[in-house]
């Protein structure tokens, strides 16, 4: 009787403690989403005449869906940079252009995510309209692709320049028949942007700015983005007609990771 009781009452305290174990475990809370700090504005929020056409929502991109961290099609920029732009955009509307941003502030995990599609050999999807020329096992070492991004430190945008008034651009419909980002304008993927001599992320040598094998109406137009831009503090990334950097950055040494969405500012809401 003596070890039947002892071992009843080793059941009973093992029962307690498993059905302890629950009531200790069991509240997994959800890590909480970073915020931008101070700092960061919706571009809109600042010129809301901007045009916005924020690739990386979409499936119109070189990875061919989606990126990872885009939860809005907005704009987010340190404030230095988007006034800035606002001061850029008052010059083009009297000269009867628009800017248009396709890409702003980039969080960490949009970069992680170009990096392990870049490490995936065998997804090549999109390479007929974005990389043609270009072996996917040379995107690292051609720079095309890198670990960390500036546009993740909130001072970079990518962008163009649209003749006024503005023309639609129709969506992009996935599994449609692709053309090289160097063809053409008439012939590659429609976009309202004056001829820049290539589309947007372009990765072929042709995107360099000062590329002398555009044409005289393409380079004028890569100069009159450039030039505008610069005369307010930006710079120009020379392998690539689209990318400006505000100077100097408000946050030069760090790369946020907090979602592309007007929630993730600071005081506003969802």
């Amino acid at each position: 009787m003596l070890n039947f009781a002892t071992a009843r009452r080793a059941l009973a305290v093992s029962v307690t403690a498993l059905l302890m174990i629950p009531a200790a475990s069991g509240t997994v809370r959800a890590r909480p989403e970073p915020k931008a700090p101070a700092g960061f504005v919706a571009l809109d929020d600042i010129d809301p005449t901007i045009i916005q056409e924020m690739r990386y929502t979409t499936a119109h991109n070189f990875v061919g869906e989606r990126i990872d961290g885009y939860r809005q099609p907005v704009c987010v920029l340190t404030r230095p940079a988007a006034q800035a732009l606002h001061q850029a955009q008052r010059k083009l509307l009297r000269q009867g252009h628009s800017l248009k941003v396709y890409d702003c502030y980039r969080p960490q995990r949009a970069v992680d995510h170009f990096v392990a599609w870049a490490k995936d050999l065998d997804d090549q999807v999109m390479k007929a309209e974005f990389y043609p020329r270009v072996d996917k096992t040379r995107l690292f070492a051609d720079g095309y692709i890198a670990e960390k991004s500036g546009h993740s430190r909130g001072s970079t945008v990518d962008l163009t320049i649209v003749k006024l008034p503005a023309e639609p651009t129709r969506p992009y419909r996935p599994g449609q028949p692709l053309v090289p980002c160097y063809a053409p304008q008439a012939e590659r993927f429609p976009d309202n942007s004056v001829d820049m001599g290539t589309g947007y992320d372009c990765f072929d040598t042709l995107s360099h700015t000062l590329d002398p094998r555009v044409t005289p109406a393409q380079r004028a137009n890569r100069l009159l983005l450039k030039s505008t831009l610069e005369g307010l503090g930006f710079t120009n990334l020379p392998e690539e007609w689209w990318h400006f950097t505000y100077k100097p950055e408000l946050f030069p040494d760090t790369y946020f990771d907090f979602p592309v969405s007007r929630g993730a500012l600071s005081g506003r809401s969802a």
